[in-house]
């Protein structure tokens, strides 16, 4: 049956157990066993005809949930590639093209220090030179920061979120802002997931800051592992004025929604039990051996149940 990505079980094995193939369009997908109420007993040819036709639906049902899980996957590995390519492309950026033109920018001072007083018109352009090669670098500064923050890499999830929420601007306020996470530190995440977090969270505390009047921001990013997937959670909850009435989502909003959805995840916004909201981002991503296994087709879901008083 290849690696196994899935099973459910009811009950413990007694007596003698009866394996039945999964089955969907010729392609065995997993295996129902199941064992009789009592040991020593034996299923009646109605019973195993019953049986029998269960493991022809519950095929149906395995051979869904394995293409779901493929097309997830799938549209995971499209995230991804694109954020490692974004990554490469920040990187070429950063380390190569940035450099040559502020070294650029040196050779033209010299220049100009070379110059003598009588070539007017010359030092002109070549300070023309140089104010356009300035703002070449800080445009290639902008372009690897918004293909992938540098943060992210160099500091990882959480300290790139604290040193960025440091250096913003709170306009005055006396707002408190705490980043947590659990488990502490966080697993190793895929770059997709890293660049949607860091950006639902910024998001999500502007808002807090420009329009919250809060007194406190909670930012709190829990990751569950599971066997066929994990989830980062983001919570972000403050203690401000909460919803208005007439809540209308904005650009910030439909951002953290589509980035969210992006990855096959959601992100809401609702009020808290005391004052404030909270925005609430949910993010799935699988391993990347467990994924490799589902693109190539080896791993199959193997509902098994191993019913007790089957009868």
């Amino acid at each position: 049956h290849g690696a196994q990505i899935g099973q459910a079980a009811v009950g413990k094995p007694s007596g003698e157990t009866i394996e039945l193939p999964l089955r969907y369009q010729q392609e065995t997908v997993g295996s129902l066993r199941v064992s009789p109420r009592m040991p020593g007993e034996k299923f009646t040819l109605k019973e195993e005809q019953l049986l029998a036709d269960i493991a022809a639906q519950t095929g149906l049902v395995a051979s869904a949930t394995r293409l779901a899980l493929a097309l997830r996957c799938s549209r995971e590995q499209l995230v991804l590639a694109r954020e490692e390519e974004r990554r490469r492309i920040r990187r070429d950026l950063h380390d190569g093209l940035g450099p040559t033109l502020a070294s650029q920018t040196l050779k033209l001072d010299m220049i100009l220090e070379l110059l003598n007083g009588e070539a007017e018109q010359t030092v002109e352009r070549v300070k023309a030179l140089k104010a356009e090669t300035q703002q070449m670098v800080a445009d290639i500064r902008r372009l690897v920061y918004e293909l992938r923050p540098p943060a992210l890499d160099e500091l990882g999830l959480l300290e790139a979120l604290r040193v960025h929420i440091a250096q913003m601007d709170r306009a005055g306020s006396s707002l408190r802002i705490v980043v947590d996470a659990s488990p502490a530190p966080l697993p190793a995440l895929p770059a997709a997931i890293e660049v949607a977090a860091y950006r639902i969270a910024l998001e999500a505390v502007t808002n807090v800051i420009r329009h919250a009047q809060a007194e406190m921001c909670h930012i709190m990013v829990n990751v569950a592992q599971g066997a066929l997937s994990s989830v980062l959670y983001l919570q972000v909850t403050d203690n401000g004025i909460g919803l208005p009435v007439n809540l209308r989502a904005g650009i910030g909003m439909s951002s953290m929604r589509e980035r969210a959805e992006e990855l096959g995840g959601t992100c809401t916004i609702q009020p808290n039990p005391g004052p404030g909201i909270q925005i609430v981002a949910m993010l799935p991503f699988v391993e990347k051996v467990q994924a490799e296994k589902v693109q190539d087709g080896k791993a199959q879901p193997q509902p098994q149940s191993a019913t007790k008083g089957a009868r």
